[in-house]
Order: C-alpha cells, then sequence, then structure tokens
C-alpha cells in the first residue's frame, strides 16, 4: 500500500476516531517482489475506481450520509476518489502495457488438495474424492496477495466438518502427505459472502481487506488498546471493528474465528489458530476447523434455557467479545438486511444438528458459581470431556490421561495448577477438586504432561530459522510509520528466561516440537489426551504377572486390552496456549467456585478412536522426543543474537 492510498484511506476515516478508541496498525511484507506489489495495487485500484464511478453515477450529487455518531457509511469521500484517479493516471503512465481490465495479469498456478474430514462421529478421517480438488493462486496467497488471474477457488463444503492444517510454502508438499487449507478455500468465492464476522489477535486490514468483496459487510474482532475499554468504529467502508473489555488492559482477545454468511443461506463455521496476517498463512504452521450449516427452512423459537451446546457458547461469545454493539449499528446505519438481525438468530436460523465436535470457549473476567464456571476456561473443557463420555473414572475401572501441549507459548506453571488443569482434562468433577485440602494441592508431584515447545536446536534447523522479516507499519488512523522487527521463525514463540531458570519449573516436562509437516515452526495449539491403564497386574507378552506403568513412557503400549470402538483418547484444537492466562485458574470453593481468566480464547475438542486418528490429528511428531538434561534449552528469544544483535 502506498502513501497516497494509506493517506486517501486515512482521510475517509477523519472524524470517525472517539477519544481512547483502539489504534488498528496496518502491516505489510517489505520483501514482497516489485512485480507482486504492483499488480496487488494495480488491481485494488481498478475496483476501488469501478466502485467509485459506479456510484457517482448512481448518486452524481449526493454526499456521504453519516449515521448519528458522525461515522462515515458512505464508501468512500470525495477526496478518495480524486486521490484515486490521480493514481490510475500514475499507474498508466508507469505500465503503459498494463491492460486495466486485469487482461495481462500473470496466469495463476493451480494447485490440488484432497479432504480430511472429522466425520459426524467426531472421528478423524482422511478420505479423498473427486469433489476434494480444489483450484487456488497458491503463490499470490502465499505472498500475501489476492488472485488477479481469473483462476478461483471452487466451491466445497463441508457438512461434517472438516480439520486440516493451513498450507505454508515451505513445505509443500508436506512429509505427511496431509491434505491442507489455503485462505481463499476457506472463504470461497468473494462475491457469494452475504456477511462476514471474523476476529485475530494480530491482524493486518489491508491484507485480509483484500480476500473479501468491497460490498461486502464485515465485523472484525480485535485487541483493546492499553484502556481495555470496550468500543466500535468503522475502519474500513462496510468495515466495523470491536473490541471487547478487558479489566486494567490487562490480558488480549486472542480468539481465531469466522462466521460466514452466503448468499445461498449457508452459514460457514471456521475456528482456527491463525492471526489474520500474511505469515501465519505462509511462513509458520497453523490449523484450522470449519463446518458448513444449512439454514433452517424455518426458524425455531428462541429458549433461554438451552446453554452449553454449541451454538449457545458461540452466541455468548459473540455477546462477550462485543459483536452485539455492533451488528446493531450496521443494522441501524448502512446494512438493515443483514442475514443475522440478532445473536439469538445464530440458533434460531441455522441447523446445528450435524456438529458433534464440542466447543470450548475462555471468556477473560472473573467467573463465580457453577452455571458460570462450567461455561468457560478449563472447567468448561472439563464439561466437554464429560459429555463426550471420556471421563477417566474412579476405581478399578479408572484410566489415566496423559496430555501433549503443543503451543507457541509458555506460562508460569506450579503443580497445583497444572494438576488443577489436569483433573478438568480427565473429565473430573471441579467440585471434587476444590474439596481437597489446599495444603495437599499445593504439594502434589507433577501430573502425566508433556509441555510440547521447540527446543534451541529445533529453531535453528528450520526453514526460516531465527530470521527476522523486516515490516513496515503504518497506522490508518494517524498516519503513524512505525517500524518493529517481527520474526516468521522463532520470533513467533514465546518462552522467557526467568521462566525456564526458576527454581521449580518443571523442565522434565518438556519434549520437543517438530512438525509432521516438515522443517517450519508451528503456531498451532493443540492437546493431545490418551488414556493408559493405571498401574496393575496384567498379562502380556512381557510376562504374566508383570506390574505395568507406562504413563511415562515414550512409546505406546499395544499389550493393553481395548473395548473395540471405544475412544483412545481426544484432541483440543484452537487458540488456547497452555497456559493459566488462557485457561484459568479456579479458586474458592465445591459450594462457591470462582474462575479467573486473563484472555479471549477458543477451540474445539473431539473424540480420538485409534492410533490412526491421533496420526491424523497430531500436528507434531509422535512421540515428542523428551529434552534432555543439560544439552536441550527451549527457544528464548531474549537469547537470540540474530533477534537481539
Amino acid at each position: 500500500m502506498d502513501d497516497d492510498l494509506a493517506r486517501a484511506i486515512a482521510l475517509s476515516l477523519q472524524g470517525s476516531r472517539a477519544p481512547n478508541e483502539p489504534i488498528i496498525i496496518d502491516d505489510s511484507d517489505a520483501e514482497d517482489d516489485d512485480e507482486t506489489r504492483f499488480q496487488t495495487e494495480l488491481r485494488r485500484a481498478i475496483e476501488e475506481s469501478k466502485a467509485q464511478s459506479s456510484r457517482a453515477s448512481i448518486h452524481p450529487a449526493q454526499s456521504p450520509p453519516e449515521s448519528a455518531s458522525g461515522i462515515p457509511s458512505a464508501p468512500y469521500l470525495s477526496e478518495r476518489a480524486k486521490l484515486e484517479q490521480e493514481r490510475l493516471e500514475r499507474l498508466k503512465r508507469m505500465r503503459g502495457d498494463v491492460d486495466l481490465e486485469g487482461g495481462s495479469a500473470r496466469p495463476a498456478k493451480r494447485q490440488y488438495t484432497s479432504s480430511s474430514q472429522v466425520q459426524t462421529n467426531g472421528r478423524a478421517n482422511n478420505t479423498a474424492s473427486a469433489s476434494s480438488s480444489i483450484a487456488t493462486n497458491a503463490h499470490s496467497e502465499a505472498k500475501g496477495t489476492t488472485s488477479i488471474g481469473n483462476i478461483l477457488p471452487i466451491d466445497q463444503l463441508f457438512w461434517d466438518g472438516e480439520l486440516r492444517p493451513v498450507a505454508n510454502i515451505h513445505t509443500n508438499p508436506r512429509q505427511d502427505g496431509k491434505p491442507v487449507f489455503r485462505l481463499t478455500e476457506i472463504l470461497g468465492q468473494k462475491a457469494d459472502i452475504s456477511f462476514a464476522i471474523i476476529s485475530s489477535y494480530s491482524t493486518s486490514i489491508s491484507w485480509i481487506y483484500g480476500f473479501f468483496d468491497r460490498s461486502t459487510p464485515v465485523i472484525i474482532v480485535g485487541q483493546p488498546d492499553e484502556s481495555g475499554q470496550a468500543g466500535i468504529k468503522n475502519v474500513l467502508p462496510n468495515w466495523t471493528l470491536t473490541v471487547p473489555f478487558l479489566r486494567n488492559g490487562r490480558g488480549c482477545m486472542h480468539m481465531k474465528f469466522m462466521l460466514l454468511f452466503y448468499k445461498s443461506g449457508r452459514l460457514r463455521v471456521v475456528i482456527s489458530t491463525a492471526n489474520l496476517i500474511d505469515y501465519d498463512y505462509r511462513d509458520i504452521e497453523n490449523a484450522m476447523w470449519l463446518q458448513d450449516l444449512p439454514l433452517r427452512s424455518s426458524a425455531i423459537a428462541h429458549d433461554p434455557k438451552v446453554v452449553g451446546d454449541f451454538p449457545s457458547l458461540m452466541q455468548g461469545v459473540l455477546r462477550a467479545v462485543n459483536v452485539r454493539a455492533a451488528l446493531a449499528n450496521m443494522l441501524c446505519n448502512d446494512h438493515p438486511n443483514l442475514p443475522l438481525q440478532s445473536i439469538n438468530d445464530l440458533r434460531m436460523k441455522w441447523d446445528w444438528s450435524k456438529v458433534k465436535v464440542k466447543l470450548v470457549p475462555s471468556l477473560a473476567g472473573k467467573h463465580e458459581g457453577w452455571p458460570n464456571v462450567i461455561l468457560t476456561g478449563h472447567t468448561a473443557l472439563m464439561k466437554s470431556i464429560r459429555d463426550m463420555g471420556l471421563r477417566t473414572g474412579k476405581g478399578k475401572a479408572a484410566k489415566d490421561l496423559v496430555i501433549e501441549c503443543q503451543g507457541s507459548s509458555i506460562g508460569t506453571y506450579s503443580t497445583q495448577w497444572m494438576n488443577e488443569f489436569h483433573w478438568s482434562a480427565r473429565g473430573e468433577s471441579a467440585a471434587d477438586w476444590l474439596d481437597e485440602p489446599k495444603t495437599r494441592r499445593s504439594k502434589m508431584p507433577w501430573p502425566p504432561v508433556k509441555v510440547v515447545f521447540p527446543s534451541v536446536k529445533t529453531v535453528r534447523e528450520t526453514v526460516l530459522g531465527e530470521r527476522v522479516g523486516l515490516y513496515l507499519l503504518r497506522s490508518l488512523h494517524e498516519r503513524q510509520k512505525v517500524v518493529l522487527n517481527l520474526s516468521q521463525g522463532g520470533g513467533t514463540m514465546f518462552c522467557r528466561r526467568n521462566q525456564w531458570e526458576a527454581t521449580k519449573f518443571p523442565k522434565e516436562l518438556f519434549h520437543d516440537s517438530n512438525s509432521t509437516a516438515g522443517g517450519v515452526l508451528m503456531h498451532t495449539k493443540m492437546i493431545i489426551g490418551t488414556y493408559k491403564q493405571k498401574k496393575s497386574i496384567v498379562a502380556s507378552s512381557k510376562g504374566k504377572g508383570q506390574a505395568v506403568d507406562d504413563t511415562d513412557s515414550e512409546t505406546e503400549d499395544d499389550d493393553e486390552v481395548k473395548v473395540q470402538n471405544d475412544p483412545v483418547g481426544w484432541a483440543y484444537v484452537g487458540s488456547h496456549n497452555f497456559t493459566p492466562s488462557a485457561w484459568g485458574t479456579l479458586s474458592g470453593s465445591g459450594f462457591n467456585p470462582v474462575l479467573n481468566i486473563v484472555n479471549f480464547e477458543l477451540g474445539i475438542v473431539f473424540p480420538l478412536y485409534d492410533e490412526k486418528d491421533i496420526e491424523r490429528v497430531s500436528c507434531f511428531k509422535r512421540p515428542p522426543r523428551k529434552y534432555v538434561a543439560g544439552q536441550d534449552r527451549p527457544w528464548i528469544q531474549e537469547e537470540s543474537e540474530v533477534l537481539n544483535g
């Protein structure tokens, strides 16, 4: 985006910024080659100029109307149109041989993928079909641009749900052969989208803007400013930014999701680990689950008593992150005919009957009493596991649970919090946990948890290593130029030296993170939970009457007798890192629990039925390699000579 275009957008937003409103920072890849940059800017200029000309021919004498709040509601101001016209003329002079209708654009490269489904029973499945082939412009998307040629993604519908890793230019093809999602495939044809609600912690507005038609209304959920105050504002034509409240400005709005409403009536629900920024879809690995929902033949009545299922939890998420205010603003001003007229419409108008995964949100704040506590954080995970019938249980039939927690950020751990989380991960009652004496809870040993995080050696051996990408960031509102160092490699992983070197830090639980795709780092947040028999006397090929306890084993014990079709574990995928800030900290009593959560997070959980299921779902190589004491050390940014040189 050049200076004129940035200035034009800023001018179109003048007068719309209220005191203490958050600033969206826009970033673009300074390493893009001139040709790609030119083609991208040319396409944008053409589309914007056409849109302006069309509006001028219909209402040549009208000035843009404003809402009661003073926020411009028309697509562009007259100053923007003038600047765009000047810019088009400049582009013609620069490239006189280029057809302004896009005819001379380079042909797009075709790539094809197959299907990997999480089916109706929640079971992961890798099945290829003729309908799975999707043509996409993989090269231009990987570069952070939109397709200019005539090749468009072919819509493919996923009525039973789909979990895939996101495509990465450094692992094409993937070593594991898994099919992938590209953003163009996720969105489908932009002209078919009637409305979208999208959410991300880090967002490149100019980048994601290019994937939508300019006339499509979009609500984007983002991170509040340092004050932590909730608010809404128009950030681009037909785009409204909404931010939720954060106590004392602490924490982050870390959810990554999309609700895509299509003109056909279909709704696509997307739960992701990727931010809406180019390098999350290009350089580091992420994962994404999506499912298509049909429009009901007739709306059902609103039932306030229904809580805890996917649509009711999703409605609660939208309210918590301030989407209701943004939706009301859009309906009252420029878009009275949105397919979603109220938050409650989400359940009432669309059929959720085939959605079998469980939604697990974390809502920032203090939650008191069981009705509130079990709908958020790690206690919501507990409820989901119990609802799926995956509780470990007690007595002779009890099972041990080993959890492998892959993420991009490390928390400050105590034995009490880690056992608290593991208790919920087993599906055991949080009331029972709180009824345990505090002194006993504080002195428990570490539970069977594997923290999966890349070692220094792994980071340095990946394709990008510690390399830093230099990005020029520009504020759309104040036109401030800020140069920041952001890493496409190791700079996306966070562990602090004071954490690792703390006296009681659980170094013995750390395992190396290696992608099944190849030599890239993973931004994917994933937990793989697998059941093990408790220590008991069993008959096996190792010898009858032998005591077996494989909870700390690095290999699977195939000698255990399992009930056929009984789940062997479960998987979580979403925005939650394995930290107390993301999952919450429980206090109070079994009679009156209190759960404090710092971040807004969102993910899904579903059962795993066999070892093949686990292999298909896991983003990291299993079993993960355990850190060697005295040799391995986690990647710590402050210790990198590249990042701090």
